[in-house]
C-alpha cells in the first residue's frame, strides 16, 4: 500500500496552505466578529482555482482528482472553518449537482462562471421541518403546461443568498409514486425569478462569515426544461450529493483539528508554569499526543474513502465514517486546544475559540452524527430502523 501524496497534491497542499496563511487568517477574525461574507477573499479563492477542482476543463475546471479537492478543503479549514465552508458547499453541494445530473445545456450554461468563481450557487434541501427525515420534503413543484410552478421553503442553505448567488438546486415533490410515496425531483431555480427569494440568516454561533440563508418559493415559474436529471431521480440525486459532500465535511473536521493542535503545541510550548512549559506535563503531552494520533486516523479514514470514490469504488459507508469520526476528532481537539489554553482559550483574541464554536456544525450539517451511524450500522448489516 502506498500512503504518498503524488507531487501535484503535494504542490497544491503547499499553495493552499500558504494562500490560507498570507490571505485568509490575517482577516478571519475580523471577518468572524462583523458576521461578514468576504467577496475580496473569494474571489482570491476563485484566482487559485478552488472552485471547480474536480470538474472537467471542457466546462472550465481544474481537472483534479476528488483527493485533492478534500486536500484544499483542509487546508483551508485549517485557518479558518467560514472560508472552507464556502469552498466546500460551492464544490460539492453548488458545482457537483449540475456536473454530475445536467444536461449538456445546463452544464455549459452555468459551470463555467462558478468554476471562476464569478458566482455561487446553493443547493435547497434542508427545510424548517425536514432536515433529518429529508425525503419529508414539503416544497412542492407543479407542472403547469411548459412550467413548473414551486412553492415551500428551504432552510441553513450555504451560498444561497450572496451578492453573486446566480441561483440554487432544489429539491420539490413532483407528484407521487405507485408505491404512494413523494416523487422528488431536482429543478434548478435561478436568482431573479419571479417568487424567489433568498434572505441572509444572522446571529450565527458559527461559520459566522460564511453566507447562511433561508430560501422562499411563492408561485415561483421556472420552465420545465430546468428540471436536472430525470423526473422522480431527486431522492438518488440528493444521497449521491450527500456522499460526496460528506467528504468535504471530513475535510473540514479534519483541517480544523489540525489547526486546534498546530495552534496549541506552539502555545503549551511558549507558555510557562512553574519555571517550564506547560508541554513538558504530563497531563498536557497525553493530550497533545492523543491529538497528534487521532488527527492521523482522521486522514487515513478520509483519505482512503477519497481513493475509492476516485477509483470508481462504492465508498458511501467510508464516507459515512469519516464524516463522523473526522467531524468527532476535532471536538475533541478543540476541547484539549481550549482546555491547554486555559483561560486565553475563551477569549475571542486567540483563534482556538473561534474553532472550538465552528467545530459543532460538522457533527449537525449534512447528516447528523446519529445520522452517519445509521448509515453505518446499514452498510454492516444491523437492522436499524
Amino acid at each position: 500500500m502506498d500512503f504518498s501524496l503524488s507531487t501535484e497534491q503535494e504542490i497544491l497542499r503547499e499553495s493552499v496552505r500558504s494562500f490560507a496563511e498570507n490571505e485568509i487568517k490575517p482577516v478571519a477574525r475580523e471577518l468572524d466578529k462583523k458576521e461578514e461574507f468576504s467577496y475580496e477573499t473569494m474571489q482570491k479563492m476563485a484566482e487559485l482555482g478552488l472552485f471547480g477542482i474536480f470538474v472537467s476543463e471542457e466546462y472550465g475546471g481544474q481537472a483534479m482528482d476528488y483527493l485533492s479537492y478534500i486536500i484544499a478543503v483542509e487546508e483551508i479549514a485549517r485557518v479558518d472553518g467560514s472560508h472552507a465552508a464556502t469552498v466546500a458547499a460551492e464544490n460539492s453541494l453548488g458545482i457537483g449537482p449540475l456536473y454530475y445530473f445536467g444536461n449538456e445545456e445546463q452544464k455549459k450554461k452555468y459551470l463555467p462562471k462558478l468554476c471562476r468563481g464569478e458566482a455561487l450557487w446553493g443547493f435547497g434541501l434542508t427545510e424548517p421541518n425536514a432536515g433529518s427525515d429529508a425525503a419529508n420534503s414539503k416544497t412542492t413543484a407543479v407542472l403547469d403546461g411548459n412550467e413548473w410552478v414551486i412553492n415551500g421553503s428551504k432552510i441553513f442553505i450555504t451560498n444561497g443568498a450572496t451578492d453573486i448567488t446566480s441561483g440554487v438546486t432544489v429539491l420539490a415533490r413532483t407528484g407521487l409514486r405507485d408505491d404512494g410515496r413523494p416523487e422528488l425531483s431536482c429543478i434548478i431555480v435561478e436568482t431573479g425569478t419571479p417568487g424567489f427569494t433568498g434572505r441572509e440568516m444572522h446571529d450565527k454561533m458559527m461559520w459566522r462569515s460564511s453566507n447562511t440563508s433561508e430560501l422562499y418559493f411563492e408561485d415561483c415559474r421556472v420552465p420545465k426544461e430546468n428540471l436536472l436529471g430525470p423526473r422522480g431521480q431527486g431522492f438518488h440525486q440528493m444521497m449521491q450529493t450527500l456522499d460526496g459532500g460528506r467528504l468535504s465535511i471530513g475535510a473540514m473536521g479534519l483541517g480544523g483539528a489540525q489547526g486546534c493542535f498546530d495552534m496549541t503545541i506552539k502555545y503549551t510550548n511558549e507558555r510557562e508554569q512553574f519555571g517550564r512549559p506547560i508541554a513538558t506535563f504530563q497531563a498536557s503531552a497525553f493530550k497533545l499526543a492523543d491529538m497528534a494520533m487521532e488527527i492521523e486516523c482522521a486522514r487515513l479514514l478520509l483519505y482512503k474513502a477519497c481513493c475509492l470514490r476516485d477509483n470508481d469504488k462504492p465508498f458511501s459507508k467510508e464516507a459515512a465514517m469519516a464524516k463522523l469520526y473526522c467531524s468527532e476528532v476535532m471536538y475533541r481537539c478543540a476541547n484539549h486546544a481550549v482546555q491547554l489554553h486555559g483561560g486565553y482559550g475563551l477569549m475571542k483574541e486567540y483563534d482556538v475559540e473561534r474553532f472550538y464554536r465552528d467545530q459543532k456544525l460538522l457533527e449537525i450539517g449534512e447528516g447528523t452524527s446519529e445520522v452517519q451511524r445509521i448509515v453505518i450500522a446499514r452498510h454492516i448489516g444491523a437492522k436499524c430502523l
